[in-house]
Formats: structure tokens, C-alpha cells, sequence
């Protein structure tokens, strides 16, 4: 296991877990999610491919509608 911080809030994941695997642990549904990693957006193509390291920092930002 290791800390990160998402969202402000410290979190621990499991060691070897990608942006991926903590968007579908957090969010139930990735539809208008959005995601930066230590100040840079991470495209979705991305997310599978890109694994986390202990210290770093996660933003997740989920669109909302309204007007």
C-alpha cells in the first residue's frame, strides 16, 4: 500500500495501481471525468497506462450539468 492525495484528502492505494484502476475505485461512473496528475491532465487513453507512485497528487474533476 502506499499514500497519495486525491482531491486534497490523503488516500492510500494499493502499490502498482494506475490512474485507472483509482478513477473506477472512486467514481461509480467515468462518464464527464476528468483527471490531473501532479498539475497535468492525463487523457482517459492514458489512464490504463499511467500508474501511480507514492506522494503524488490527484485531482478528479466530474463535469456537472446545470445552467
Amino acid at each position: 500500500m502506499m499514500e497519495i492525495t486525491v482531491n486534497g484528502a490523503p488516500t492510500m492505494v494499493a502499490t502498482g495501481s494506475t490512474v485507472e484502476d483509482l478513477v473506477e475505485q472512486m467514481i461509480s461512473s467515468t462518464k464527464g471525468v476528468a483527471v490531473a496528475l501532479d498539475r497535468e491532465v492525463i487523457p482517459r487513453s492514458r489512464w490504463s497506462a499511467t500508474e501511480l507512485r507514492a506522494g503524488q497528487q490527484v485531482e478528479i474533476v466530474t463535469a456537472a450539468a446545470g445552467g
